[in-house]
């Protein structure tokens, strides 16, 4: 669980970044799944973006994700996700206490 310094320290990274993924009119396939997993192994922190042809809403889509990859939701803006998973083996982001 991530605290409220943490968070806001995550959201102005993530300023920074661009969506590296879309969610569509296809939702949240297994093979996206994997992908966004993949991602964050190898990121620690990624901005998915949902687009309006979704059957979902961003933040159904963020619940989803979060829970079938245990990691952390750090924010929702409009249609756009911020998601943090810690890399244990290879540690990125360094997050205040």
């Amino acid at each position: 669980m991530l605290n409220s310094k943490q968070r806001s320290y995550l959201r102005g990274l993530a300023n920074r970044i661009s969506p590296i993924f879309q969610i569509g009119k296809g939702g949240l396939e297994e093979n996206l799944i994997k992908q966004v997993e993949d991602a964050l192994t190898a990121r620690e922190l990624i901005k998915i973006s949902v687009l309006a042809n979704s059957d979902i809403d961003a933040f159904e889509a963020m619940d989803i994700i979060c829970s079938k990859l245990k990691c952390d939701g750090v924010q929702v803006i409009g249609n756009k996700i911020i998601i943090y998973k810690r890399n244990k083996k290879n540690q990125k982001i360094e997050l205040p206490e």
